[in-house]
């Protein structure tokens, strides 16, 4: 008989993320692994409100992100050159968490960024992004830069994530005047 409380007996439900966010010049692209349940339910990439994506972008664009609905946060974030996207396209996954997806169909990273002129890095939110970004690009001339996990499961003190997310501000374009 099977421990109903141990997820690894439950490959979960299939989930499928969303498609990409791409200024029409992206000098930056930041890679999730799979949207988890507040994201995909909302239709917004890191909508939990304890994630911590949009503070730590915060500091990469020097303006506010956090406050602004999630449209202006998007156009804030085109004015920066800044695209969003993740590695696998769907999977079967019991929570939110990167450790319970199984049966990952990835996404055409590889022809995406073909299609970037602009591109100077990918940067990659957490380690499985940063594998299979890593593994889907090659090790061509593009920086894949791995970060730690904006995500409220990675216990690394805030301030201590925006030290290693702050120099991504070195492939944004810079702010808008005015």
């Amino acid at each position: 008989m099977t421990n109903p409380h141990d997820a690894s007996c439950d490959a979960g439900a299939a989930v499928s993320g969303l498609p990409p966010v791409l200024p029409p010049r992206c000098t930056l692209l930041v890679l999730g692994s799979l949207p988890g349940r507040a994201s995909l339910a909302a239709g917004r990439y890191y909508a939990h409100p304890r994630n911590q994506f949009w503070r730590l972008l915060e500091e990469v664009c020097a303006q506010p992100l956090a406050q602004l609905d999630y449209p202006a946060r998007l156009e804030r974030l085109g004015a920066h050159g800044i695209g969003l996207w993740d590695v696998i396209a769907s999977a079967r996954r019991a929570s939110s968490l990167d450790g319970d997806i199984r049966a990952a169909v990835h996404n055409p990273l590889a022809d995406l960024v073909a299609t970037l002129p602009d591109l100077r890095a990918v940067a990659c939110n957490g380690a499985l992004a940063a594998a299979s970004a890593r593994r889907m690009l090659g090790d061509g001339a593009l920086p894949v830069i791995a970060l730690p996990s904006s995500s409220p499961a990675y216990t690394l003190s805030l301030a201590d994530k925006a030290a290693v997310w702050r120099p991504l501000a070195a492939f944004v374009d810079a702010p808008p005047a005015g």
